[in-house]
C-alpha cells in the first residue's frame, strides 16, 4: 500500500487554506488544486510498502515521538517549487519552530535501518496547495501571490504523526489514517 507519514492539520487551517485556494483560483491559472481535506504536512513518504511492516514503522515513529512534548508550528509564507520562473507547486510554508527539521531527521534515519532510503534533499516543511497542469495563467497567479507573501494562515498545535494511506483515483487521492502516535509528555 502506498503510504505516507504525515502531520495532519485542524479543520480552522483547512478552512483558512480552502479561502487561500479560493482567491487564488479566481487567477484562472491551470492548477489541479489540493482539496482542503487532503492538505498535510508530510514528513516522509515511505512509496508503497507491505502491511506486514506497518507495526515496525509504527514503532520507529513511536520511538522518535516518545522524544517530543507537542509544539506549534505557523503556517506562513507562500512560494513555488522548484521557483516563480518555472511553478510546478504552489505551497505554503511552515514556520518558527525547528523541532519539526529534528524529528524528520529522526524518522528518516530510523527508516533507512528498515530499508527506507534516506531524504537526499533537505527537508523544507511545506504545505501543497496544488500542481500547475500547464502555464496558462502562471502570469495571474504569480502576481496575485504577492498580497498573501508575508501574511500567515494560522498556528497549528503538534500533538501527534499519522501514518497514512494513499490510494489513488481519477478524482484525487484518498488518505486513510492507518495509525496516529502521540507525542510524549517529556521532552529531549
Amino acid at each position: 500500500m502506498r503510504s505516507f507519514i504525515a502531520i495532519e492539520l485542524p479543520d480552522s487551517a483547512k478552512s483558512a487554506l480552502a479561502e487561500l485556494q479560493g482567491e487564488l483560483k479566481k487567477t484562472g491559472a491551470d492548477i489541479r488544486w489540493v482539496k482542503p481535506d487532503n492538505v498535510h504536512l508530510t514528513l516522509k513518504f515511505l512509496g508503497n510498502i507491505e502491511e506486514k511492516i506497518i507495526s515496525t514503522i509504527v514503532q520507529v515513529i513511536q520511538g522518535t515521538c516518545n522524544k517530543y512534548t507537542p509544539f506549534n508550528l505557523e503556517i506562513k509564507e507562500i512560494g513555488f517549487f522548484p521557483d516563480m520562473k518555472s511553478p510546478r507547486i504552489i505551497w505554503v510554508g511552515i514556520n518558527g519552530n525547528t523541532t519539526i527539521a529534528g524529528m524528520q531527521s529522526e524518522i528518516d534515519s530510523g527508516l533507512s535501518s528498515l530499508g527506507f532510503e534516506r531524504e537526499k534533499r533537505n527537508f523544507a516543511p511545506h504545505l501543497t496547495l496544488g500542481r500547475f497542469r500547464t502555464s496558462r495563467g502562471k502570469k495571474f497567479i504569480t502576481e496575485a501571490v504577492e498580497q498573501f507573501r508575508n501574511r500567515s494562515f494560522g498556528v497549528i498545535g503538534v500533538t501527534s504523526l499519522s501514518l497514512m494511506r494513499s490510494d489513488l483515483h481519477q478524482a484525487g487521492a484518498q488518505y486513510t489514517k492507518i495509525a496516529e502516535i502521540s507525542l510524549g509528555e517529556i521532552g529531549p
